[in-house]
């Protein structure tokens, strides 16, 4: 193998790490439009709003118990068999009884009961919040997976390139006795390792396009390069101040607390009166059969209406109301202790993200330092081979010393942007809303119906037949390991 040969195989090998690089490649898939993708066609992120709007409707549920509430009763009644002695019982009876209650009074139950369902509504839209960082903190990885995969595997199949065209000219200057058997077994040995990682190289780009087409919702095409992260912060301590003002999940553990508060009081309140008014209408017909013979003596129908007030005062439950004020109170303690955890979750993710993203920084320069020192000195490796003051084997291992420089700046800069996009999502600053998604038309907002069915009172009311609004992937066909002509070098 010639040293020009070798030299733009491996400039063309260096091209791959642009790929990973800030600057903007040929229209293609982008990061942008697979965060779309998930935030509009994702089932995990559709269903987190389908439970969201279940837990919207407990504060109607709640509110419900302090409405009025009216019911018709109609009772048809066949008299089979009558007594002996009943001689102006009637055949049969028609009954309708008119009942409205009014709840006055709950001892703040009530209130109470909805003030909680409120807080578990706002505490829900924090879960919905976090679900959506989440996906999108996979959706990255993802990306940045594939990204790195196909620049492995480009990595790999060029090593393999060279290592064969290196199995060549050994071969070829062993025939002429310049070299020994053992180079060239030394030479085949790397290539059969080389081809043996090229293969596990591309077992993974096609688990990794899968896990894409999985969170996505559709197959990678040639992807971008990924934007600039915005926001980033300049010290640890900026990004756990953020995180403990903005974090979804400190902000659900919080409300969960205030709920459990409200809960407590529910509890007490089974121990205090509660005053309700009522009024009963009746209507009675006995289709002309009451009286028997005499039944013109009596009237055939008749109508009543009463109503009052009904107070209910209660003296001794049992314990049942100590009781379940003190479960309440526990659990009011167990959801303030896990406001405390969800801090100090939190404090230790926001340092451990920020130590990894400094760590892949560091590493990029050190790659990237390893990368220029490997290719440098496997030249010098190549030119003193060829005059015979280095063996084989040392090109060999320049070779492979360059390779793994190279993989692991790819990998750095991978990890880099991973850590870097969990960091704002542990800062409450990676959701749509924040990264200004274009998803074709309005954010969702789960306030809309939250506010939409807060205040309904009509019992037909519904809403359309559930349908999924997640696309499936079951005809999007298998990824396979290939890689765009602009990943394979020295073509």
């Amino acid at each position: 193998m010639s040293f020009n040969t070798a030299s733009l195989r491996l400039a063309g090998t260096a091209s791959l790490l642009a790929l990973l690089a800030p600057a903007a490649p040929a229209a293609a898939d982008n990061l942008r439009e697979a965060l779309v993708g998930a935030y509009n066609t994702n089932p995990t992120l559709e269903a987190a709003r389908a439970n969201q709007r279940a837990t919207d409707e407990n504060v109607p549920i709640n509110r419900a118990q302090g409405l009025p509430s009216l019911a018709v009763q109609a009772t048809h009644i066949e008299f089979i068999q009558q007594s002996a002695n009943a001689f102006t019982a009637p055949e049969r009876n028609l009954g309708v009884n008119v009942q409205m209650l009014v709840p006055v009074y709950s001892g703040g139950a009530v209130r109470n009961a909805i003030a909680a369902a409120k807080e578990r509504v706002e505490a829900g839209q924090a879960d919905l919040r976090n679900t959506e960082s989440t996906l999108f903190a996979q959706v990255v990885a993802a990306y940045m997976d594939v990204l790195r995969t196909e620049a492995l595997v480009a990595l790999a199949t060029n090593n393999v390139a060279v290592l064969r065209t290196n199995l060549e000219a050994t071969s070829d200057r062993f025939q002429i006795g310049d070299l020994t058997i053992t180079d060239v077994a030394q030479s085949r040995s790397r290539l059969a390792v080389a081809e043996g990682d090229l293969q596990s190289a591309q077992a993974n780009l096609i688990a990794a396009r899968e896990t894409y087409i999985r969170l996505v919702g559709q197959a990678p095409g040639e992807l971008d390069a990924p934007p600039p992260l915005p926001g980033l912060p300049a010290t640890v301590g900026e990004a756990i101040v953020s995180a403990l003002e903005n974090n979804p999940n400190l902000d659900a553990a919080k409300q969960r607390a205030e709920a459990a508060g409200f809960d407590t009081k529910v509890a007490g309140a089974g121990r205090l009166p509660t005053v309700g008014v009522f009024v009963n209408g009746d209507y009675s017909d006995f289709y002309g059969t009451l009286g028997g013979p005499i039944s013109a003596n009596f009237a055939q129908s008749e109508k009543t209406a009463n109503a009052g007030v009904r107070v209910t005062i209660p003296l001794f439950q049992g314990g049942l109301p100590a009781a379940r004020q003190r479960q309440a109170g526990a659990r009011e303690s167990a959801a303030l202790e896990d406001v405390i955890a969800a801090e100090r979750q939190i404090i230790a993710e926001t340092r451990s993200t920020w130590s990894n993203w400094q760590a892949a920084n560091a590493v990029i320069k050190s790659a990237q330092a390893a990368v220029e020192a490997a290719e440098l000195s496997l030249e010098g490796l190549r030119a003193e081979n060829s005059i015979g003051n280095r063996q084989v084997l040392d090109v060999l291992n320049g070779e492979q010393e360059l390779l793994n420089a190279r993989a692991q700046l790819v990998t750095a800069r991978r990890n880099a942007y991973v850590a870097g996009f969990n960091l704002l999502a542990l800062m409450g600053r990676a959701e749509a809303r924040d990264l200004n998604l274009d998803t074709g038309g309005p954010l969702y907002d789960p306030q809309v119906n939250a506010d939409r069915v807060s205040s309904k009172m009509w019992d037909w009311d519904r809403d359309p037949e559930p349908e999924p609004k997640s696309t499936r992937t079951v005809d999007i066909p298998p990824p396979d390991a290939m890689i765009g002509p602009q990943l394979l070098p020295g073509e």
